[in-house]
Formats: C-alpha cells, sequence, structure tokens
C-alpha cells in the first residue's frame, strides 16, 4: 500500500499578520512549508508527498518548495474540507496522512505509530493529554469538566483515501476543523495514538516564538574556511561569484574556475563536516569540465539543509590586482544571496590586494577565502 502525506497549506495565517500567509513566512531561515514538507519526504515510509495550496499562492510554493521532490502543486478550496478533498482526489488511492503545514516538526516516531494504528482502524490520530484544569464559564469560573478522557488532536493524522473520501460524501459539505471529525461523524472507527509536544501548531506570535527557540536549542553552530586559486588563461570575460567581469583574460580551471563560488562551496562544506569540492566533483570526472560553479554551490547547500542544518551567513574575500571587484561587488552578493536562497544581509563580498606580491601582485591569477556559519542539528 504506498502512503502519501498531503501537506494542507491553503490557508491564509491572518490571526499571525504578516506581508504572506504563515506557511511561506520564515522560521530559522527557512520557509514554514519547508520545515513541514522535509520532516515528511525524508521518512522512509512515505512515498510521496503532495501539498495542497491557496489560489494565487503559486510563486510563493514553489519558491518554498525549490528544490524538493514534491508533486505537482494542487490548488484548494474555500474551506478546509474543499482542500483536503481536492488532495485526496489527486491521490486516488492508497494511505494518506493529512498534515497542517503550520506544524513545521514532526517527528518520525509518530509517523511510524499512526502507520501502525492504521492497519487495526479505519483511522489514525496522534493526542496529548489535556494537562490544565479545564472548567466552563464566561466572565466568572463555574463547574470544571473532567478532563480524564479529553485530549488534544494533532496532526498529521492517517487514513485510507477511499475511506476519507466517503466520509466527507456522508458529511454532504459540512465544515470541519480536522479529518477526525468528519471520519466520526460517518460513523468509522478512529485509534489515538501518542503525540508529541513538537507538533504544536503556529498560530499566534507567542507560537512563533516557541518553535524559534525549539530550533535554537536542537542546532550547533558550526564554522566553515574555503580557499581557492585560479591562474589567469585564455580570453575573458571571468565567473566570478556567480556572474560573468569583463575582463581580458580568463581563469584556468576544470569547471568554469568561479574561485569565490568555489572558495564558498568548500566553507560549507567544511563547517558540515562533508569534505571538499574535489571529493563531490572531482576534475578528473569529464561531466564537470565547464561546468557552472552555482551547481557546486547549491549542492553543498542542499546537503545541509537535507539534514536539518541552516546556513546563517557567508562570507567571501576576493584576493585580485585586475579585474577591480568594486564595480561588481553588489551583482555578486545577490547572485550568491540568490543561489543560496539566503537574505543579501546574509551574504558578505570583501576584496582586496596583496600590494604587489606574489602571484596575484604579479597579476599572474585569483585566490578567494571564505567563511560560512552554519547551525545544524536533527529535529527529533
Amino acid at each position: 500500500m504506498s502512503v502519501t502525506a498531503l501537506i494542507v497549506a491553503a490557508g491564509k495565517g491572518e490571526r499571525l499578520g504578516g506581508e504572506v500567509p504563515k506557511q511561506y513566512q520564515s522560521l530559522g531561515g527557512r520557509p514554514v512549508l519547508r520545515w513541514a514538507v522535509e520532516a515528511l519526504i525524508r521518512h522512509p515510509s512515505i512515498d510521496q508527498v503532495r501539498v495542497v495550496i491557496g489560489e494565487g499562492q503559486d510563486g510563493h510554493a514553489r519558491e518554498a518548495l525549490d528544490g524538493l521532490a514534491v508533486g505537482d502543486l494542487i490548488i484548494g478550496g474555500a474551506e478546509r474540507s474543499n482542500s483536503v478533498l481536492n488532495g485526496l482526489h489527486a491521490i486516488g488511492e492508497g494511505a494518506v496522512l493529512v498534515h497542517d503545514a503550520a506544524r513545521p516538526f514532526c517527528p518520525p516516531e509518530v509517523v511510524e505509530r499512526l502507520l501502525a494504528a492504521l492497519e487495526q482502524a479505519d483511522g489514525s490520530v496522534p493526542v496529548l493529554p489535556v494537562a490544565d484544569t479545564l472548567a466552563s464559564g464566561g466572565q466568572f469560573l463555574e463547574a470544571p469538566v473532567d478532563r480524564r478522557n479529553l485530549f488534544r488532536v494533532q496532526t498529521p493524522q492517517a487514513f485510507h483515501v477511499e475511506d476519507l473520501i466517503h466520509a466527507y460524501q456522508e458529511a454532504g459539505g459540512a465544515s470541519a476543523t480536522d479529518e477526525s471529525t468528519v471520519m466520526l461523524s460517518a460513523g468509522l472507527k478512529v485509534a489515538t495514538v501518542e503525540g508529541d509536544p513538537m507538533l504544536e501548531k503556529l498560530t499566534m506570535r507567542a507560537d512563533w516564538e516557541r518553535a524559534e527557540a525549539i530550533l535554537a536549542s536542537r542546532l550547533v553552530s558550526r564554522t566553515g574556511m574555503g580557499f581557492d586559486v585560479h591562474a589567469f588563461a585564455g580570453e575573458g570575460p571571468i565567473m566570478l561569484g556567480g556572474i560573468p567581469v569583463p575582463h581580458l583574460r580568463g581563469l584556468s580551471g576544470h569547471s568554469d574556475a568561479d574561485v569565490a563560488l568555489h572558495a564558498i562551496t568548500d566553507a560549507l562544506l567544511g563547517a558540515a563536516g562533508l569534505g571538499d569540492i574535489g571529493e563531490h566533483f572531482p576534475p578528473s570526472d569529464p561531466q564537470w569540465k565547464g561546468a557552472s560553479s552555482d551547481l557546486f554551490l547549491k549542492h553543498a547547500a542542499t546537503l545541509i539543509r537535507d539534514q536539518g542544518g541552516l546556513i546563517d551567513h557567508v562570507d567571501v574575500t576576493i584576493v585580485a590586482e585586475e579585474p577591480k571587484i568594486g564595480p561588481h561587488r553588489s551583482a555578486i552578493r545577490a547572485r550568491i544571496a540568490e543561489i543560496l536562497q539566503m537574505a543579501i544581509e546574509q551574504v558578505s563580498v570583501k576584496a582586496t590586494t596583496t600590494e604587489g606580491l606574489g602571484f596575484t601582485g604579479r597579476r599572474e591569477g585569483m585566490a578567494a577565502q571564505a567563511v560560512a556559519s552554519i547551525r545544524l542539528g536533527f529535529i527529533r
């Protein structure tokens, strides 16, 4: 039986505020939706991930999901039930894990418990006991409510696609806050499994601050350094920081010889303990002959993010007597930020000379040195 994670990201998130819906806002340097997808896409029991988005959200969604193996985006409806149903019809069959994009951290153990329980029931949901005293009332407190058999229901929630479609048909279009309510109203059996505090939903600003604190406590700061050199050879222009820079001479190298991007790539790989650029892209391999160094830098960034890491800052110093870097510095900085999917404020580009000393001083080539700061760890 195939298992699909259906992530519902069609809401507007108006209670939280902001220029874009909360699922596209940045949490720890990455969109909330990306956190939710990555938590499920790497689980070995999940065969595919599909995402339901709101009308007009294509641009935000594609940017947030760039590089992830997610199926075609599904357009949702006015209500949650419409969005989920659109997703179910797109999936067609098998088991489905319906998950809120606003719950960015999903421990793998919860998925395992849900799928195991689904073998014995029509559906399964993660729950947490109610810890606080409950009571009815308004301005004044009235009678307490027995909390012994009360739970807080979370997502993801596991069902068979056909059963959940049937339950929605039985509901006749009635609105519901989650899928377990629809299943119960259709007379189907829903099992409960142990939930996890990591699955708390982002609704108010305080929830956001709590999520940022979780990230800070689980990620460790690491620093890496990179250095690269290339000799002048042939005709220009040269590739520098991902852009062509006019120059009479080019740079010699197996790829496009971009010293700035090579140095940053090595700095990122070093910070993550992942070796160096030569290990990942051997110069002896003909497929990398003339390759754009954008590929190398994106690869290093993807490896870090695939491990749940964050790239906080990169700083590169270009060492050359020529060409002059100043006129191109802003464009180089913007291009590096674009490749790494970071804010431009997280990228620093500097230039210096060696006062006529050494090979750069003799105008025989260029060098670059980079430092990268990342945070690395795993969300458990």
